[in-house]
């Protein structure tokens, strides 16, 4: 066997032991072999799969890239980085932190069951069987929560609250709607009024109790337990929350030297930088360059705010179309599938950030989805809506993540990767000013934004580590975000809460975006004349997702 073929063995086998660790995943993805089954969250599973994971990187390490060609060295440099980023996270054993209404088990199964399907028959009965093992996926997470409090990890309270809220939004909807009963079945089966009803039957029967014991303990063993709001960082759990902390920077900036106190500078500096181009627009747009007034308009007119959650996405599907209609000729490589927008689900929408977005499955059996978040429209900006729409589409994650799971010739992990946050939010963000050259936005009021969006992120990079790093309260962390974005309070206090309770993810997206725009910078001064943004952008996208080092070395190549 050649070194190719030994490494997309390699490959092959990484990533079929990442889908039968995560099944729910991998039925996302199209790959419905693990249909029946469901995550198993216990202490012995992570053993095995870490077990598998370091015997993979010890083939992996063996194997000479010098017998490699260019595209394959980049393969064996990114499937070593996720074989190692992999043992890495669960050595510190993060299921038992994992109560929270972000990445929480309970947030993970209800946001990601209105996006799950049976193409077919047999797919149909296979999901019945894994809805059976729900109850026994939720009282495992209980177990590990137990475990993590008996090793000292008390969550923060408020991501415990919030949790609740959106356990009870669930409990208390009705029956019918539930997302578990009301997943799309196979075309014209008539064997289908029978399947849902048995999915009716195991919601009630399985699934709702698991989650009611779930809330219980939430309510009744971790709420009691928890860190308080002026001790929401992992800071306040001794050496070992610092510990979780670093390695949670490197995992989502792909920077293993990248510290929390040189991060917390660079987002200083970056809202420092920001100051001039507010003063610019402002004084266009709103008569003042005054960055103090430009975000008290920004916040208080009330004719900035929507009327009600229709306009919210009207105006959202008006940006992605026109961006669809654009993309062509800012990229040579452009995505098969298309981009379907849709509402947060009521249940989730009070504790869910402002959108997010689903990639289509490796089979393109349904298109990407972007969710966009109604929740008191009176409340939301106007002026958000365009640079969000931007960073979660087109040309943002929609584009890249769309375009990297069509790259054929690529092991399916560097297609579907779960890895590298830096790079996919980077590229989301990047693609936020990417917007402004293609002319997308309407008006200045539009470009405020685009400023407010990057302000935000911006705020991020100290908001992170001034609470996990350096113990702010949260109160400290909202201050400083009012202070510092012109983001509405309540979206404010929605993120910092995301922020405790996804500690480091925050970063990537600033870090990645600086990295992509350095990159870019680099070329365009080393190919003057020659700069071609098209190849720069395919360049960028045509490997994947990739961690910010292998980026260095791909931008090397042009």
């Amino acid at each position: 066997m050649d070194s190719h073929e030994e490494l997309t063995r390699l490959a092959d086998r990484y990533w079929d032991t990442r889908l039968e660790m995560s099944p729910t995943a991998a039925t996302m993805l199209g790959d419905h072999r693990f249909d029946d089954r469901i995550e198993d969250l216990s202490r012995a599973a992570d053993d095995r799969y870490l077990s598998a994971y370091r015997s993979l990187l010890g083939e992996v390490e063996a194997l000479d890239p010098a017998g490699l060609g260019a595209q394959d060295r980049i393969t064996r440099l990114l499937l070593h980085t996720e074989l190692s980023g992999t043992i890495d996270r669960l050595s510190w054993r993060p299921m038992e932190m994992a109560s929270d209404q972000m990445m929480g088990v309970h947030a993970e199964l209800l946001t990601v069951a209105p996006q799950i399907s049976a193409r077919e028959p047999e797919h149909a009965a296979a999901l019945v069987q894994r809805h059976r093992k729900i109850g026994t996926m939720l009282d495992q997470a209980v177990d590990r929560f137990r475990d993590g409090l008996a090793a000292g990890r008390a969550p923060a309270a408020i991501t415990i609250t919030r949790a609740l809220n959106q356990l009870d939004g669930y409990l208390n909807s009705d029956l019918s709607g539930d997302a578990f009963v009301t997943l799309e079945g196979p075309a014209d089966w008539d064997g289908e009024e029978a399947w849902r009803a048995e999915l009716a039957q195991v919601a009630a029967e399985v699934i709702r109790p698991g989650f009611r014991r779930y809330r219980a303990a939430l309510a009744e063993e971790l709420l009691p337990a928890a860190r308080p709001d002026d001790r929401a960082g992992l800071c306040w759990l001794g050496e070992d929350g610092a510990d979780i902390y670093r390695r949670l920077l490197h995992e989502h900036t792909t920077l293993p030297d990248l510290g929390a106190e040189e991060i917390h500078r660079t987002g200083l500096a970056e809202l420092e930088s920001l100051r001039a181009e507010y003063a610019e627009i402002g004084a266009r747009r709103l008569g003042t360059a005054d960055p103090a007034e430009i975000f008290a308009r920004l916040r208080e007119d009330r004719e900035l705010r929507y009327r009600d959650g229709d306009e919210i996405m009207a105006d959202a599907r008006g940006a992605l179309a026109a961006a669809t209609a654009e993309m062509k000729n800012w990229f040579g490589r452009l995505p098969r599938a298309g981009c379907d927008i849709v509402p947060v689900p009521e249940y989730l929408e009070a504790d869910s950030a402002t959108a997010y977005y689903f990639p289509p499955p490796a089979d393109n059996s349904r298109p990407g989805t972007y969710f966009v978040n109604r929740h008191q429209p009176t409340e939301q900006l106007r002026y958000e809506t365009a640079s969000v729409a931007y960073h979660e589409a087109i040309p943002g994650h929609h584009l890249q993540l769309a375009i990297a799971n069509e790259l054929d010739h690529l092991p399916r992990f560097q297609r579907h990767s779960f890895a590298n946050t830096a790079f996919v939010e980077g590229w989301a963000l990047y693609a936020e000013r990417l917007a402004d050259e293609m002319g997308l936005y309407a008006d200045d009021l539009d470009r405020l934004g685009m400023l407010a969006g990057d302000s935000w992120r911006s705020c991020r990079l100290v908001v992170d580590t001034g609470i996990h790093a350096m113990g702010w309260s949260r109160q400290q962390a909202v201050d400083f975000m009012i202070a510092n974005a012109p983001v509405g309070e309540n979206h404010i206090r929605v993120e910092v809460d995301r922020y405790i309770a996804m500690p480091g993810q925050a970063v990537a997206y600033k870090v990645g975006q600086i990295e992509i725009r350095s990159r870019r910078t680099e070329l365009e001064q080393r190919r003057g004349d020659a700069f071609d943004l098209k190849a720069f952008h395919d360049v960028v996208l045509g490997s994947g997702s990739v961690s910010l080092p292998v980026l260095r070395e791909l931008v090397a190549t042009l």
